[in-house]
């Protein structure tokens, strides 16, 4: 079992940018597949970039490709999630997920159904 924590949440301008953080629990930070979702005000849980076990592979959601980049630090049991050129309709709470359970080392995982791990999830607030 693994527990997450996210952080580096807030209110940024539009085009600013933001990195959240997430902390995995535990010592076996290499076995998870990682990512990050986001769920605005009235809407579904969105899948936003995963990252495999060892960090070769990464995914994005269309609408975060190019300003968005995910990376892990093993040695700090971590995964990032640099944001850049934010707009309004980057606003949402976003969550940390993991999985150790899909087989492979270089696998991502894009459905919320796939993962077992949830973080408590952090406020992003692009506004003017």
């Amino acid at each position: 079992q693994v527990q997450l924590v996210e952080s580096g949440g807030g209110l940024v301008q539009p085009g600013g940018s933001l990195r959240l953080s997430c902390t995995a629990s535990g010592r076996t930070f290499s076995r998870y597949v990682m990512a990050w979702f986001r769920q605005a005000p009235g809407k579904e849980r969105e899948f936003v970039s995963g990252i495999s076990r060892g960090g070769v592979i990464t995914k994005y959601g269309n609408s975060v490709k190019g300003r968005f980049t995910i990376s892990r630090d093993s040695a700090k049991n971590t995964v990032l999630l640099q944001m850049n050129s934010l707009n309004s309709e980057d606003t949402a709470v976003y969550y940390c997920a993991a999985d150790s359970g899909a087989s492979g080392p270089e696998v991502i995982l894009t459905s919320m159904s796939q993962y077992a791990y949830w973080g408590q999830g952090t406020q992003v607030t692009v506004s003017s």
